[in-house]
């Protein structure tokens, strides 16, 4: 980085307080400030990946000197066991001195804003604090960052981030898998393609087994963003050295090795200082014989100028798609900005612009049910139309085509009548037999109505959400508090409706309407009955026919005439006490279970082998007339 500086109070050269201008200075800065918003916006933004550097290395490889080294000050915890637990995003900013400033160096911290500390040893105390505070105090270990900013005229513009090292034997808090953990948050770093990868190896380790170059080259195979930094190259075995490693002819890396001393735990307690340190390398490098024949591939200030250059090649490589990116998402924004539109401070302006979106959403809301809706589809059925559809098709022909009889046999029937007479015998059928069965039958009808009313519910919550307009979209929380409101209105008005439905069962399940005209009375069965069983022995008196004489008397059967929808029995007088069946009644095929009743019945009086048919239906012709003339005539 220049010549030495000689100061007048020892021998030992420092770096110049003014480095040299550099081509990235313009443009690490503005990128350091886009990683301070990304950081701010949390997740929203955080798949926007921006240049960095990150240093990866197995515990007590020396990272952490090599960062004090870069830096120029100690300020990192320092100790024999884990002391990064935390990744620290370390941003350093070139500044010049300003009269103005208490000092020409000083720190920031994301977590502090606003809070300089000119005094480097707090700033290791805050590390350890917020480190203790998130990780714990017994080795834990935590995927948050610490950001921390430098401004010091005696670094050069990059961003750093420190890893913790990897670690194989769990201690302290750490779990059992703490290694693979590390691994993983180290990857989470390294892999993206706009991260330079630091890799730290000692060079008292044999380096085809470097944990930072194997993590590295998992992210990295081609090794075109990776940057190894052999450390500890003064404790190396005497007779040895590190040139092999330093030309890449052990792990070829593209961008090359660099070589440091770092300052070791004596000089740390002796509180030797980072400028005595960077001396020290200096004249270590200048004597050696094998380095001072690779010395631009050796010491710190190299090693600070080859990360600035390769940081700001990196910068202007990804700055278009970058800058793309940006005007992206800038373009979505000021979109997503003029849908809220003009900022409104007037309480009278903000009561008149929420009436105009209440007023809106509410003919929103009418037009879509009225069908008047200027935005209405073409593909399907939606808003009123729809509900009409759920009643017209999904309810009431449902209804229509329900059998009354469904799962009512004539087993049910029978038991109900033998359990309605209890210990004694009846004379005649009685009707709590017919409530109860009738009653359960309509119970059937509750749950196709209750479905119908959910399903209308949740269709009107539907036309509530598609009634968003600009306005509602444009304050999120005037829309939230609009669909809170619509919800609680419907279920309000759900209560009702279903007080309503089961009202209406319960008065039909409560009335039994034997006058309706399509109700089929005890006379108009017995005729039914008969006109069964007529037609039943017409049938048994057809088969006993031969074959030859069959279908000349079925011609004379179909020739009869039919009265009252049974054939004319010759000229048998009608007896005065036989009523004909109302005009009203139903003769059609369904019988709502009745005939069914009846025809077990006649099956029953049929059994006799030797009893004649003209006897049963002659029995059964005066028990008809039987009960008719017991009747009472109507008023």
């Amino acid at each position: 980085m220049g010549e030495a500086v000689v100061t007048p109070n020892n021998d030992m050269p420092t770096l110049p307080r003014t480095p040299p201008p550099t081509i990235g200075s313009s443009l690490i800065p503005v990128i350091n400030k886009l990683q301070d918003i990304l950081a701010s916006s949390g997740t929203e933004l955080s798949d926007i990946s921006v240049p960095q550097v990150a240093v990866v290395g197995s515990q007590s490889s020396g990272k952490s000197s090599v960062l004090e080294a870069l830096v120029g000050r100690d300020f990192l915890p320092r100790g024999c066991d884990i002391c990064t637990r935390r990744p620290l995003v370390l941003m350093l900013e070139n500044r010049p001195p300003n009269s103005g400033d208490e000092s020409s160096e000083w720190g920031e911290f994301r977590h502090l804003p606003g809070r300089r500390f000119y005094d480097f040893s707090q700033i290791r105390r805050e590390i350890q604090a917020e480190t203790e505070r998130e990780a714990g105090c017994n080795k834990g270990v935590s995927e948050s960052q610490i950001r921390l900013k430098i401004y010091s005229p005696n670094v050069l513009n990059m961003t750093l981030i420190d890893l913790p090292g990897i670690t194989k034997v769990p201690v302290g808090d750490q779990p059992s898998d703490i290694e693979a953990r590390i691994r993983k948050m180290l990857m989470a770093y390294i892999t993206n393609e706009n991260c330079i990868i630091l890799a730290v190896s000692p060079a008292n380790s044999d380096l085809a087994t470097s944990d930072a170059l194997q993590i590295a080259k998992l992210a990295d195979p081609t090794g075109s963003r990776t940057v190894g930094v052999i450390t500890k190259l003064d404790i190396m075995d005497r007779g040895t050295n590190a040139c092999n490693f330093l030309l890449g002819r052990v792990v070829p890396l593209k961008l090359g090795y660099v070589g440091v001393v770092n300052r070791c735990q004596e000089d740390i307690n002796k509180n030797r200082s980072i400028q005595e340190a960077l001396a020290y390398e200096e004249r270590f490098f200048h004597d050696h014989p094998v380095y001072n024949g690779v010395s631009d591939r050796c010491g710190i200030p190299q090693l600070a100028n080859k990360l600035n250059q390769i940081l700001e090649q990196h910068i202007r490589r990804d700055l278009p798609h970058l800058k793309a990116e940006l005007n992206s998402r800038m373009r979505a924004v000021m979109k997503e900005l003029q849908m809220y539109g003009k900022v409104v401070e007037s309480k009278a302006e903000q009561g008149a612009i929420l009436l105009d979106i209440l007023r809106r959403y509410c003919d929103d809301f009418s037009a879509m049910v009225d069908g008047k809706s200027q935005d209405m589809s073409t593909k399907e059925l939606c808003g009123g139309a729809r509900i009409r559809y759920f009643f017209q098709s999904m309810f009431v022909k449902p209804l229509e085509e329900m059998d009354p009889c469904n799962s009512l046999t004539d087993e049910d029937i029978a038991y109900a009548i033998r359990n309605s007479s209890g210990l004694r015998n009846v004379l005649f059928v009685p009707e709590v037999p017919f409530e109860v069965l009738v009653r359960r039958q309509i119970a059937q009808l509750s749950d196709p109505c209750h479905q119908c009313l959910r399903i209308v519910y949740d269709e009107l919550i539907k036309i509530s959400q598609a009634c968003e307009s600009n306005g509602l979209q444009r304050f999120p929380s005037l829309r939230r508090r609009v669909n809170e409101v619509v919800r609680k209105f419907l279920d309000a008005a759900a209560k009702p409706a279903e007080s309503m439905i089961g009202n209406l069962i319960a008065m039909e399940m409560d009335y039994i309407n034997s006058s309706h005209p399509s109700f089929i009375g005890g006379n108009k069965a017995v005729e039914l009955a008969v006109q069964q069983m007529r037609s039943s022995q017409e049938r048994v008196d057809i088969e006993r026919v031969p074959m030859s004489e069959r279908s000349q008397l079925s011609w004379t059967v179909a020739a009869k005439p039919v009265v009252n929808g049974a054939p004319n029995q010759g000229n048998r007088p009608q007896s005065n006490n036989e009523r004909p069946a109302s005009a009203g009644g139903s003769s059609s095929a369904r019988t709502w279970g009745i005939s069914s009743i009846f025809g077990s019945k006649a099956s029953s009086v049929e059994s006799p082998a030797n009893g004649s048919t003209v006897e049963t239906l002659h029995e059964v012709e005066q028990r008809s007339s039987t009960i008719q003339l017991s009747e009472r005539e109507p008023f």
